[in-house]
C-alpha cells in the first residue's frame, strides 16, 4: 500500500474482509466460493435469457439476472450472473453505470449474429493456430530423416499461410502486416526472439529449409522454374519440324576440326574453335556461336521468358539456364560429333596480330572435340602433331594478346573459384573448390578467341550501320607504369580494377574499349547463356537474310536497360552464393590448416587486404611489422561463419 507517498508493505494477517450482510467473514472461503462459481456458470443460460428479454424490450441488473436464469440474488447466484456478464462479448451491453450499479441490455439479433460469426472465426482460427504449433513442435523434434517434406507444409492452405509468413520473417520481405503478425506470434508461442535468424533456423529446425538453403533465391525473387507454357512451346519446337530461314545459305563447315573449350560442368555450350595456317604463314581462325535464333524468334514466348531472365543462372548448387533446359541442350547447345546450326566468324591475322579479313556466314559444323580448360592446356603441353590446330590457335590467342597490349589493353588476369556443391540438401554436403588462373593457356587462348569475334563483331556492325549493343571502356588514359613495381598476377590487376570505370553501352556505333584495346567490341559468343547476345544474334542474322534489323537503336537501349537489371541481380546472387560456400569450405578445414596469401594492399595501418590463394578468396587479416604489399604470407582462418558472412584469419609465421 501507498500512505503519504511511501510505500509499504502488510501481512496477511493485517487484513479484514468486510462483506456486506455477513459477519466475521472467513476469507479462507473465498477460493471455496469462486470454485462453486465457476462450475455454475453456462453461458447458454445468457441465451436464453438474452431471447427472453430481446422479445420483452426489456433491460436488467445484474441481481436482476441472477433471479432470471437461477431464481436467487444470493451472493453465490449474483456473482455468477455478474461473471456471465462481464465475460461476455456477445448478447447484451451496458446501457448505464451508476457507481457499482450497471444496467444491462439486450444487444439486436443482427448484431448478435454478426458478433457470434466473428467469434466463432476466432475460436477457429485459435485452434488451428494450436493445431499448427502443435506440429511446429513436432516436427522440430525428430530426427532429420523424419521430418515433414516441404512440399507437406505447402499441401494445406491454412498451413502454408503460417510457413510462408516465417519464410518473409526470414527474408525480411513482408507482404502485408498479417504475414508479420502471423510470424511474431509463431515465434512468441517457441520461445524465440523475433528475428530473421530466429525465423531461418524454426524453419531449418523443422525441416522446410535445408541447412544450407541459398536465402538470395527467394530475398532476389528469381524464378528458378519456368512456366507451364513455356515448357510446352519448348516442347514444341523440340518434337515440330521448324522453318530454319537460314538452311540454304548455311556454309558447310563440317570438315574443319572444331574444338569446344569449357569448364567440366557446362550444360550449355555455346562456342567452338577451329585454326588452320595459310600457305603465306598467316593464321586463319574461326569461332563458331551456336545459333538458337535457327529456333527462337523475337517476341516469342520463349524470347519473352528469356528476355525476363537476361541471363542463365550458374551457382555452386545449381544451374538454372536461360532457355528451358531441354530446349538449351537438345536444340540449341553444340554437340560433339553432330551437325550443329551455327554463326561462324572467321577471321585471318597479320604477324603482328590485328585483323586482316574476316566474314561472318551462316554456317554448319560438326564439334570435334568437347575439352576442359585443364585437358585443353595438358594437349598443348604434350605438343602433339595430330592436334597441330590446337597449337596454332594458342598461337593465335598469344599474337592477339600481344596486340591488344600495344594498343593499351589492360591485363586483369587473375584467380577464378569454382565450386560444385553435391547434394546441397544435406547437412554437410560435399564440397569440391577449384581455382583456375587466367592466365592459363588454355583460358587465356579461349578468351582471346572470344575477343577477337568481339571486336570483329563491332566492325561488322559499324561497317554494315547494324544497331547492336556496343560495349565500351573509358581506360585509355590509364598509365600502367605506375603499376610495374607490383608483381605481375593477381596483385598488380587488383591494383588496376580498383581504377577502372564502369562500363559504357552504345547502340548505335562502336566506342573504344580501352580495358581490351579494341575501338569497338560487341559481346557475341554466349547467345544460350546471355540475352544481350542473343539480341545481337538477332540483329546480325536478319542482316545476313537481306532484312531489316527487328530492333532499332532506341529499342536496344530500353531491353537492355531492362535486362541489365536482371543481370545485376544475378550478378549479387552469384556472388553471395560464392562467397557462402567459400567460407563453408573454411569452415571445414582444420583449424591448425595454414593457407597462402598474396598481400593486395593495404586499407588502414596493418589492416591488409588479401587474397587466399588456395580458395581465390579476397579477405582480410592483419600483417606484422615488415611485411609488404606482394609479399606472400601464411594465415590461419580463426572464425568462418558463412550464414552471418563471418571470416576471420590471423597471420601466422613460418616458425610457427
Amino acid at each position: 500500500m501507498i500512505q503519504n507517498g511511501v510505500t509499504t508493505s502488510i501481512k496477511p494477517q493485517q487484513i479484514t474482509f468486510i462483506v456486506p450482510g455477513i459477519e466475521d467473514f472467513d476469507h479462507t472461503q473465498i477460493s471455496d466460493f469462486i470454485q462453486r462459481a465457476q462450475s455454475n456458470l453456462d453461458p447458454a443460460l445468457l441465451e436464453f435469457a438474452w431471447i427472453e428479454l430481446l422479445e420483452k424490450g426489456k433491460s436488467v441488473t445484474i441481481e436482476q439476472l441472477a433471479e432470471m436464469i437461477f431464481g436467487s440474488t444470493e451472493p453465490l447466484e449474483s456473482y455468477c450472473a455478474h461473471l456471465l456478464l462481464s465475460n461476455d462479448d456477445v448478447y447484451f451491453t451496458v446501457l448505464e453505470t451508476k457507481g457499482p450499479f450497471s444496467l444491462y441490455g439486450p444487444r439486436p439479433a443482427v448484431q448478435v449474429e454478426e458478433l457470434l460469426q466473428k467469434k466463432h472465426a476466432k475460436e477457429l482460427a485459435e485452434r488451428e493456430f494450436h493445431e499448427f504449433m502443435q506440429l511446429v513442435k513436432s516436427a522440430k523434434g525428430m530426427p532429420p530423416h523424419a521430418k515433414p517434406s516441404k512440399s507437406s507444409w505447402r499441401s494445406e492452405e491454412k498451413i502454408w499461410h503460417r510457413i510462408g509468413s516465417l519464410e518473409a520473417y526470414a527474408i525480411d520481405d513482408f507482404k502485408n502486416d498479417d504475414q508479420r503478425k502471423t510470424a511474431g506470434m509463431i515465434l512468441k508461442e517457441m520461445g524465440l526472439s523475433k528475428t530473421s535468424a530466429a525465423a531461418l533456423n524454426l524453419l531449418i529446425d523443422i525441416g522446410y529449409f535445408p541447412v544450407h538453403v541459398n536465402l538470395d533465391l527467394l530475398k532476389y525473387s528469381i524464378h528458378t522454374d519456368y512456366p507451364d507454357r513455356v515448357l510446352a512451346a519448348a516442347g514444341s519446337l523440340l518434337s515440330e519440324s521448324y522453318d530454319d530461314l537460314d538452311v540454304n545459305v548455311r556454309l558447310d563447315l563440317t570438315h574443319l576440326k572444331v574444338y569446344a573449350i569449357d569448364v567440366d560442368e557446362a550444360d550449355e555450350l555455346d562456342d567452338a574453335l577451329s585454326a588452320t595456317r595459310l600457305q603465306d604463314g598467316r593464321i586463319k581462325v574461326w569461332i563458331h556461336v551456336a545459333d538458337p535464333t535457327s529456333l527462337v524468334r523475337p517476341g516469342s514466348i520463349i524470347d519473352k521468358e528469356a528476355m525476363k531472365r537476361g541471363t542463365s543462372i550458374f551457382l555452386p548448387t545449381a544451374t538454372y539456364p536461360m532457355f528451358p533446359e531441354k530446349l538449351a541442350m537438345e536444340g540449341m547447345s553444340l554437340k560433339q560429333g553432330k551437325p550443329c546450326n551455327a554463326v561462324t566468324v572467321s577471321v585471318i591475322l597479320r604477324p603482328d596480330g590485328s585483323i586482316a579479313e574476316y566474314s561472318v556466314d551462316n554456317s554448319i559444323i560438326k564439334p570435334t572435340y568437347m575439352l576442359t580448360y585443364e585437358s585443353a592446356s595438358e594437349l598443348l603441353l604434350l605438343n602433339l602433331e595430330e592436334e597441330i590446330e590446337l597449337k596454332i590457335l594458342s598461337e593465335a590467342g598469344a599474337l592477339r594478346f600481344r596486340w591488344r597490349q600495344q594498343q593499351g589493353a589492360i591485363d586483369t588476369a587473375t584467380l577464378e573459384t569454382r565450386i560444385k556443391v553435391a547434394n546441397p540438401d544435406d547437412p554437410e554436403p560435399l564440397i569440391r573448390l577449384y581455382v583456375e588462373d587466367q592466365s592459363d593457356p588454355a583460358m587465356r587462348l579461349v578468351s582471346e578467341m572470344m575477343i577477337l569475334c568481339g571486336e570483329v563483331m563491332a566492325t561488322y556492325g559499324s561497317c554494315n550501320h547494324i544497331p547492336l549493343p556496343y560495349r565500351g571502356q573509358p581506360q585509355s588514359n590509364i598509365d600502367t607504369s605506375a603499376f610495374a613495381h607490383l608483381p605481375e598476377g593477381p596483385v598488380r590487376s587488383s591494383a588496376i580494377v580498383r581504377i577502372m570505370r564502369a562500363a559504357e553501352m552504345d547502340f548505335s556505333k562502336p566506342i573504344r574499349h580501352g580495358v581490351l584495346g579494341l575501338p569497338g567490341y560487341v559481346q557475341f559468343t554466349s547467345p544460350i547463356r546471355r540475352y544481350m547476345d542473343l539480341l545481337a544474334h538477332y540483329q546480325v542474322k536478319a542482316f545476313l537474310r537481306g532484312d531489316s534489323p527487328p530492333f532499332s537503336a532506341g529499342q536496344l537501349e530500353g531491353i537492355a536497360s531492362l535486362v541489365n537489371m536482371s543481370t545485376r541481380v544475378v550478378r549479387k546472387l552469384c556472388n553471395s552464393s560464392l562467397r557462402y560456400w567459400i567460407l563453408e569450405y573454411l569452415r571445414r578445414q582444420p583449424k591448425e590448416k595454414r593457407f597462402s596469401a598474396l598481400v593486395l594492399r593495404f586499407i588502414k595501418d596493418r589492416m591488409a587486404a588479401i587474397l587466399l590463394v588456395e580458395v581465390g578468396l579476397q579477405a582480410s587479416a592483419s600483417m606484422s611489422i615488415g611485411v609488404e604489399v606482394g609479399d606472400e604470407v601464411k594465415v590461419q582462418v580463426e572464425e568462418a561463419h558463412p550464414r552471418d558472412d563471418i571470416l576471420s584469419l590471423k597471420e601466422v609465421s613460418v616458425a610457427e
